[in-house]
């Protein structure tokens, strides 16, 4: 947990919010924002509760995800597990991820795939001598995964498979981690159901022993989902943070940083769940928005508690006869309040200064203090300080040399302090009493709903009460320091660069880090409390000391006190540390530290650490100062930090929303009825699973569909990490889905040119003769994986994504494909220059086809092998390899000399010919004709025309396509009466009308098909323009009703120049004209 220091406005950590018990007491000028944002976020989710829960907003139509059930075909060939899996068995139809994902992963790791060692047994010879090495983020023993975790996996296995194929020697180091918090509460809870106990009846190694059954019984699952992800994961090397080795690990960094004087025990104030009994972080700590006054359910109480209302009450002024009123949310803190304070300027209270006022129950006089922090304009303008309950008091405590008195102790009830009438009574029980007893003694000023954030432990659902308590800490300020140079210096690199700033502002006021954590699963800290028998030394002051185990703690207690080694009586403590405090030494932690083993010295410092930006400082900063203070190393060079994933409504995955999509829901397939009742075994807010559970209806009507998990991952890659959050859409999923049903549509076609015959093809370099498409899809090929090799080198997966997505459908299979097909297919096979084209545009296809997997492989690695596997006949001698994951990466180097940019170039103008080709023929309704056409054009279009002239004829459809250049003379100008359609300033290609289509009939389809569209427009305009409009309807649907309604324009402006266009070589009937002119008034 970090604490905010003095110095940064306390107001702006997440501490400092969480902890407020009352309203904040800081300058006017400073107040207004924060609530501003919170009255924004707050506007901000209630409109897209009222879009998801109003009927009037349904889902668009387009947004609904529509799907259709695939056959799902499997794999039945008898492979045991590690075997390779059987390649040779009949191509299926269609893709099914059923199928393809079966068997590999499993041979993979039998193989050893995985593991560095492999890089150096096999020597391979693109093998360079450089390491990779990372860990995952180690995610919860209880958790399952979600998209954020998929995301990780997605992003750090395209890096490590890449990595891997470029001849790097690679460690990915899988990990878990013990979750103390999260643990402890599961083992409890099933304990109660399966054996009616609490904790407290039995001892704490009996507690243990229940937890580590546990753990070895379930706590495999979540190995196994990275499995099922294709984390390319070296398991020999799986790290827990409760093993043994890491568990010395943790107790020698304690060790260690307290001989440094960097860990101290001592009182302070830490986020306190009463339901746990513990303290807990703040990444732990889930913020509650109250707009104003509610109702909710606290664990331990039967009814529910009010909360979101400020009460006002009055403080007698001893000796005088007025009062001076105070506001607070928690009232029952008030048996703790030891002043109250004003602001110096404020001149309401300028005859107040220095007086007192005496506390009506207990009758102690509290001094009214004067402090610059008070907001004047918020709640009286007087504040009632509580430093024992609220962190904002507490500092202003110290400032003013109060004491600290506390009121509620650990189990969340009222202490002896408060007197009999309310001590043992619940908390929020006695806000109740309190609230009572102050009007009975007139005191009590008013209430009113007050909005506030309201801080809850995501593990318990309980309030945080900030509790003052003896914990041990460790001194951040000076290892922060540190961190913050080794970025300047440019030691450490954090990528995107602009959390840089925000890296240094934050460790510019870190306070230190209560790592004390009152459970029983965990690390015991091992730190001895010294007392001495029979000692005649009564002080009440606290002797400790710590060791690697007792004897040393012992020795040290007797050195440290002067004392013989039998007269020490050593307790430790019961309390574990934090988890972050394990986690934060994992980068080194798991090569083996503190013992100099060949993984530490070979692959520390890690290469990078790549995870969520939400972590960049209750992990990334503590790795950085405590890997740096114990090892003399930065943990890793590069820190590359992702975006959260966000809901499609642009919510914030979370369970307390109930919007997480498990990833393995997405990859597998799921009924909606699932979906639900998985909400509804939730423990969620009532209004948050309604929400829920129609977000779903709405989103999911049949459920989620299969979509496999190269088409999870390909998704997920094709965002831009580093940008805005992420927002997923299932349907995006599923759109990946079609594109690897593409990719094995592909491998059908090649498989089948290639046919029956097993001859390895020749290499690209072999290989002579390129015909105009051959020269040109070479020359995209080397420009696709040139791209991809520099978007790869600075971490751009979406651009990674985007270029081999386009080369493989719009270059390869739309236009290289569909161009060489009559080659292929040897329609006119019967010349040998025929044969030859056949022979050389089969071995472009294959070389295409095959880097293309390859550069595919790291993000979609099962489809990969699949395919990659099935060319391997064909595959050169010298370029074989037992995997793809092992294939070389393919790198432009290698490709350059089939760099054309003069046939790029001249393709485009063929490009943009084939387009209005296939607009004229769209134009004239022809569907299976294929016309004649002219194009007139400038002397160098002709020849570009005709040096692609068979790919012009038959990517446009058209029979034959006549050049005419009107500086040549000779050449044959169109006929007239042509639809005439214009490529640029000096190209137009001519279409003859007369022969090819009823115009009177193609024009009145148009006109009837312009009505409509009309008719929708209006609708649409008429909801637009409506005055509530843009009020009342929330900006996503406005946005998808403001895109269809510029879709209508876009459709009517091209029917429109489409009527025009027949207009000209015909003539209309009355009827279509009047309508066309009704029409255009209408679009006008």
């Amino acid at each position: 947990m970090w604490r905010l220091s003095p110095l940064l406005r306390l107001p702006r950590g997440p501490s400092a919010r969480l902890c407020s018990s009352k309203p904040s007491e800081r300058p006017a000028s400073k107040s207004t924002c924060p609530s501003r944002l919170q009255s924004e976020k707050q506007r901000r989710k209630k409109q897209r509760e009222k879009a998801i829960l109003s009927p009037q907003y349904t889902t668009a139509e387009e947004d609904i995800l529509k799907w259709s059930e695939k056959e799902r075909i499997l794999y039945t060939a008898h492979t045991p597990p590690g075997a390779k899996k059987d390649t040779n068995l009949p191509f299926p139809s269609a893709y099914s991820p059923d199928f393809v994902e079966s068997a590999w992963y499993q041979w993979w790791e039998k193989e050893g795939f995985f593991s560095p060692e492999h890089h150096d047994v096999q020597k391979s010879s693109h093998a360079v001598d450089q390491n990779f090495s990372l860990c995952i983020p180690p995610p919860n023993v209880t958790g399952t995964l979600h998209l954020g975790h998929a995301l990780t996996v997605a992003i750090e296995d395209a890096l490590v498979r890449w990595k891997r194929m470029r001849g790097h020697r690679v460690l990915w180091v899988p990990g878990c981690d013990h979750a103390g918090i999260a643990t402890q509460s599961v083992v409890e809870r099933m304990l109660l159901r399966e054996q009616g106990k609490h904790r407290q009846d039995l001892t704490r190694e009996e507690f243990l022993q229940e937890a580590w059954k546990w753990k070895n019984l379930k706590g495999d699952e979540i190995y196994q989902q990275l499995r099922k992800l294709g984390a390319s994961l070296d398991w020999s090397r799986a790290c827990f943070t409760m093993d043994k080795n890491f568990s010395e690990a943790v107790t020698e960094a304690f060790v260690r940083l307290c001989d440094a004087g960097l860990i101290y025990r001592s009182e302070g104030l830490v986020n306190w769940s009463c339901a746990l009994e513990s303290a807990i972080s703040d990444i732990e700590v889930d913020s509650k928005e109250l707009s104003g006054k509610t109702m909710l359910s606290v664990p331990g109480y039967e009814e529910k508690v009010e909360f979101g209302t400020m009460l006002t009450f009055a403080y007698p002024i001893d000796g005088h006869g007025g009062e001076i009123m105070v506001s607070t949310t928690r009232p029952e803190t008030m048996l703790g309040d030891v002043a109250v304070a004003v602001h110096p300027d404020d001149p309401r209270y300028l005859d107040f200064h220095g007086k007192k006022c005496r506390h009506p129950f207990n009758d102690r006089l509290l001094p009214i203090v004067t402090d610059e922090t008070v907001d004047v304009e918020l709640g009286t303008g007087a504040v009632k300080v509580t430093p024992a309950h609220d962190r904002n008091d507490f500092l202003l405590s110290q400032r003013h040399a109060l004491p600290c008195v506390t009121v509620i102790g650990g189990d969340g009830k009222m202490t002896s302090f408060c007197g009999q009438w309310l001590e043992g009574v619940k908390r929020f029980d006695a806000r109740r009493l309190v609230v009572d007893a102050l009007v009975e003694k007139k005191l009590f000023r008013g209430k009113k709903e007050h909005a506030m954030t309201l801080p809850i432990c995501s593990r318990s659902g309980d309030v945080i009460e900030p509790l003052l308590k003896k914990q041990w800490f460790v001194r951040c300020q000076g290892m922060a320091q540190k961190a913050i140079q080794a970025v300047e210096d440019g030691q450490l690199e954090i990528i995107p660069h602009f959390y840089s700033k925000t890296w240094k502002n934050w460790l510019s006021n870190v306070s230190d880090w209560c790592i004390s954590r009152q459970l029983w699963w965990g690390h015991q800290i091992p730190a001895y409390r010294v007392d001495f028998p029979h000692s005649a030394d009564d002080r009440r002051e606290e002797r400790w000391v710590w060791g690697m185990n007792e004897d040393e703690a012992r020795r040290r207690a007797s050195l440290k006190y002067g004392v013989k080694p039998q007269d020490v009586i050593l307790t430790r403590d019961s309390d574990v540390l934090d988890t972050w405090f394990s986690s934060a030494l994992f980068p080194f932690a798991m090569l083996g530290w503190p013992q100099q083993t060949k993984d530490f010295q070979r692959f520390y410092p890690n290469s990078i650490l790549e995870t969520g930006s939400d972590l960049l400082f209750f992990w990334v900063a503590r790795m950085v100062m405590l890997g740096t203070e114990l090892t003399g190393k930065l943990p890793f060079k590069q820190v590359l930090l992702h975006s959260l994933v966000r809901d499609k409504h642009g919510r914030k995955m979370s369970k307390s929303l109930g919007n997480v999509i498990d990833p393995l829901d997405v990859t597998n397939g799921v009924s909606l009825e699932m979906l639900q009742r998985k909400i509804k075994e939730g423990n969620l807010d009532p209004r948050e699973q309604t929400v829920a559970t129609e977000a779903q209806r709405k989103d999911f009507p049949n459920g989620i569909p299969q979509c496999g998990t190269d088409a999870l991952r390909f998704a997920l890659c094709s965002h831009k990490m580093t940008g805005e959050d992420i927002s997923l859409s299932v349907s995006q999923v599923l759109s990946c889905r079609h594109f690897c049903n593409k990719i094995w549509q592909t491998l059908r076609f090649t498989l089948g040119v290639l046919g029956d015959n097993t001859t390895p093809m020749g290499t690209l370099e072999e290989t002579s003769d390129l015909s105009s498409m051959d020269g040109w899809i070479c020359s995209r090929l080397y420009r696709t994986v040139a791209q991809v090799e520099k978007a790869f080198e600075e971490y751009e997966l979406h651009t990674v994504t985007a270029a081999l997505y386009s080369f493989w459908v719009h270059n390869l299979c739309d236009v290289y494909m569909e161009s060489v097909k009559p080659v292929l297919l040897q329609q006119n096979q019967g010349t040998p220059s025929g044969g030859k084209a056949r022979a050389t545009a089969s071995v472009v296809l294959y070389h295409c086809v095959s880097v293309s997997l390859a550069l595919l492989s790291p993000i979609m690695p099962f489809l990969t092998e699949e395919l990659w596997q099935r060319l391997q006949p064909f595959r050169p001698e010298s370029q074989a390899q037992k995997s793809l994951c092992l294939q070389p990466y393919p790198r432009s180097s290698q490709l350059k000399h089939w760099h054309f940019p003069e046939e790029e170039e001249a393709f485009l103008l063929v490009q943009e010919v084939i387009r209005v080709a296939r607009s004229l023929r769209a134009q004239c309704g022809l569907t299976k004709e294929k016309p004649e056409m002219w194009a007139v054009c400038s002397p160098n279009q002709s020849q570009i025309l005709l040096h692609f002239g068979s790919a012009v004829w038959t990517l446009s459809r058209v029979s034959r396509i006549n050049i005419h250049c009107p500086e040549a003379p000779l050449s044959t100008a169109p006929p007239e009466g042509c639809l005439v359609g214009v490529v640029d300033h000096t190209c137009q290609l001519h279409l003859p009308l007369q022969s090819a289509v009823k115009i009177d009939k193609q024009i009145a389809q148009l006109t009837r098909r312009k009505s409509k569209l009309v008719s929708k427009l209006n609708e649409s305009l008429s909801k637009i323009q409506s005055p509530d409009f843009p009020t009342k309807v929330p900006a996503h649907i406005r946005q998808q009703m403001e895109s269809k309604t510029s879709a209508f324009r876009a459709e009517l402006k091209t029917i429109e120049d489409q009527l025009k266009a027949l207009q000209m070589t015909a003539t209309p009937t009355s009827d279509s004209n009047n309508e066309l002119d009704q029409c255009r008034t209408h679009s006008s």
